[in-house]
């Protein structure tokens, strides 16, 4: 990829937008993938560089959320680990696995995310967090591991299961869910980005134009949901789903 002008001011778009969505929510490699696919970048490399920018914007949104003391110091202590071999373990299968096999599976799961809370009207309105228990833990500790491996070998969505997860089993509000989502989600990040690195998949000077942008998005994102709180994130969280679930069943359907 050259970095021409337009090039470089598309980067820095892309790359604010979906840093600033994925700050509570997740959901950005909805926008920053498509973006450097779209820029002619080819798909392993495309993975690679995303992972990049996308550790500089997962970085930057988990300090904004532990300053603000919006996350489980305890819960993150045993979760982060868990994220980071997950994720270790999905990149280095991505290498060698088509992600095709994935696409159905994630579309029913976001769909069934994406009733859950839409109907169920108080979910992650309150927090109703009591504490670790054997059973949440049990549950907890795989499940984060199947989350961080997905994020490793393909990853659209990763930020929203981590939310869901910490509302649905845990019991904490939006704003909670979001700051514990994100220090998880820099977890599989920085382990996805390690084996890409590695391989060579990393397109560096271009993962850092649209990494400063994501910066600037997710520090201002995190601090909007912090501010004002679940009445902005439930509904973010809804619409993300939604358009994740829409773009992935149109390229099920019409990518050949």
């Amino acid at each position: 990829m050259e970095l021409d002008l337009l090039t470089v001011v598309l980067l820095a778009f892309f790359g604010f937008v979906a840093a600033f969505i994925d700050s509570t929510v997740g959901g950005g490699g909805l926008i920053s993938l498509p973006a450097l696919l779209g820029l002619g970048m080819p798909p392993y490399l495309a993975l690679g560089t995303n992972k990049l920018a996308g550790t500089i914007s997962s970085a930057t949104s988990s300090f904004t959320f532990i300053r603000s003391g919006k996350y489980d110091k305890k819960l993150m202590f045993i979760l982060f680990p868990v994220s980071l071999v997950g994720a270790f373990f999905g990149a280095k299968t991505v290498l060698f696995v088509p992600q095709e096999m994935l696409k159905v599976l994630v579309i029913v799961m976001m769909a069934l995310i994406f009733v859950y809370t839409l109907f169920n009207k108080r979910f992650g309105q309150d927090s109703n967090y009591k504490g670790m228990t054997k059973f949440t833990l049990g549950l907890g500790i795989p499940f984060t591991f199947l989350i961080g491996f997905y994020d490793g070998f393909f990853g659209p969505g990763t930020g929203s299961f981590f939310v869901f997860l910490m509302v649905l089993l845990f019991g904490y509000d939006f704003v909670i869910a979001a700051g514990n989502g994100r220090i998880l989600n820099l977890a599989s990040n920085i382990s996805a980005l390690f084996v890409f690195l590695v391989e060579g998949k990393v397109i560096f000077l271009t993962g850092l134009v649209m990494g400063i942008a994501m910066l600037l998005g997710a520090s201002i994102g995190a601090k909007v949901a912090i501010k004002t709180g679940v009445r902005y994130v439930r509904p973010l969280f809804l619409i993300v789903s939604i358009t994740l679930i829409t773009k992935m069943i149109y390229e099920l359907i019409f990518t050949p």
